[in-house]
């Protein structure tokens, strides 16, 4: 057996990787619904976005929406992500690699953004930290792990266009 086939399949830290990716969705709906549900419910939304409110504030309607659409994008290639995953897809680590990175830019802009809207709020108050924090320990640890791991470039081979097409008993009579 070779080596290449010793290291094929999700064993070894892809275990580990692989736990993050089924996570990963239902945390950031978990963290999400209730960030975002009471503002539409409990008229915050109204009072913050109806020009002439005494509590109007410009820019945030756009800010929230900016938000929700990125957050919503997040889940649903973060469903892909497990797709692809299991699938052994050999899109699998330059997604993970782009949705991990597409974070790590993400929250610092969106926290820089919040402050220009909310002079008061600090750009880092603590779930945007953790948040932050989390990413980059996800990116520190699993970016080099995916771009260096021969688990990782033995496992991740399905559906490659660069995959060469093994012989079928159609083919060869």
């Amino acid at each position: 057996m070779t080596e290449n086939n010793e290291l094929k399949g999700l064993g070894g830290w892809l275990i580990l990787a692989g736990l993050g990716v089924v996570i990963s969705p239902i945390r950031l709906l978990v963290t999400l619904i209730p960030i975002y549900k009471p503002i539409f419910e409990n008229g915050t939304w109204e009072a913050l976005t109806t020009e002439g409110s005494e509590a109007y504030t410009p820019y945030f309607s756009g800010i929230l929406i900016g938000e929700i659409t990125f957050n919503t994008i997040m889940i649903a290639a973060s469903i892909y992500l497990i797709y692809l995953f299991f699938s052994k897809h050999y899109l699998f680590p330059k997604l993970y690699i782009g949705i991990v990175a597409a974070s790590l830019i993400f929250i610092p802009l969106d926290a820089w953004i919040v402050t220009k809207v909310f002079p008061g709020v600090p750009m880092f108050d603590p779930d945007t930290t953790k948040e932050f924090l989390r990413s980059l320990l996800t990116g520190v640890i699993w970016i080099p792990y995916m771009l260096v791991s021969k688990r990782v470039q033995a496992t991740f081979v399905e559906k490659s266009p660069n995959k060469k097409m093994q012989p079928t008993a159609e083919s060869v009579g």
